[in-house]
């Protein structure tokens, strides 16, 4: 018999043959909780550049860039549902208690890491403060429900036939 896949599907096939299902749950599971962190650091950053550039009036590209960085990482998870559910439901949770109580939620924030130092891992001491003195990481995404939003349509993607899911999926 022809085989008449491409090279490309049959290589997809034969590493789904040969990886246990349970197996691709748990790495989907491990990236989605490894991209947990830097969805939620670069959404509150995106947030606070394009509050800052509102404030002054000038462009925040910085803020338009984490928000796209955003973007492709939630597009690249909503292809795997494992993933997926695992970083949208803590985001989602998260964006829950912001809007229930704002007062546990920033308790909650205020104990991640980088909150003291103010936010995120990757930027550098001398660059603008990442978040006001008195406001912990999370805080303007959080009240303003943008972790509430990505995390929903993580979530919903994950429940997405997988002819749905994403235009990255194939």
């Amino acid at each position: 018999m022809i085989n008449q896949h491409t090279p490309r599907e049959a290589t997809a096939q034969d590493t789904r043959r040969h990886v246990p299902r349970e197996a691709r749950h748990l790495m989907g599971a491990a990236a989605g909780l490894a991209a947990l962190a830097p969805v939620y650091y670069l959404t509150e950053a995106g947030a606070k550049a394009l509050r800052t550039g509102l404030a002054t009036a000038v462009p925040a590209p910085a803020g338009l860039a984490c928000l796209a960085a955003v973007a492709v990482i939630v597009a690249v998870l909503a292809v795997w549902p494992a993933a997926a559910l695992a970083c949208g439901l803590p985001l989602a949770a998260a964006g829950v208690l912001f809007a229930l109580d704002a007062e546990a939620a920033l308790g909650v924030a205020a104990t991640l890491p980088w909150s003291g130092a103010g936010g995120l891992p990757w930027s550098q001491p001398d660059a603008l403060p990442w978040a006001e003195l008195a406001e912990p990481p999370g805080t303007l995404a959080g009240t303003t429900g943008l972790y509430a939003l990505i995390g929903a349509l993580l979530m919903i993607s994950a429940l997405l036939p997988g002819r749905l899911r994403s235009i990255l999926g194939g």
